[in-house]
């Protein structure tokens, strides 16, 4: 696997572990009236979708290994592009449903490339 990949695929990752350390313990409620919270959600979520979006560009193999990719890469341009119309709803929805999907994926993902370079 080339080290970008593994770069964009760390990336992703930290920006997963940094999601479930902001909002660990967090109620839907403290999220919809803490601005500083969203706003540090939202920027994590713009960093998986683009270092999704470059790993798919250098190595599209990879759409197949993660879920729903093109909708995370969607959400990304969403965050950034359609801010004035962000839906803490659905953001506080995707941190639920979606997140620990990609937390899992990613991770199964790295941990076979470590295990690949291991191999004789």
């Amino acid at each position: 696997m080339p080290s970008d990949s593994l770069k964009y695929l760390f990336d992703i990752q930290q920006a997963c572990k940094r999601l479930n350390t902001f909002t660990n313990n967090k109620t839907k409620q403290e999220f919809m009236i803490n601005e500083l919270l969203r706003s540090a959600v939202e920027r994590q979520f713009e960093i998986i979708g683009e270092a999704l979006n470059q790993l798919l560009k250098k190595d599209p193999q990879w759409a197949s290994h993660i879920s729903h990719c093109s909708r995370i890469i969607a959400f990304r341009n969403y965050l950034i592009h359609g801010y004035a119309d962000i839906d803490d709803e659905v953001v506080w929805g995707i941190l639920e449903t979606n997140l620990p999907i990609l937390t899992r994926e990613i991770t199964s993902l790295l941990n076979d490339s470590k295990a690949d370079k291991q191999s004789p």
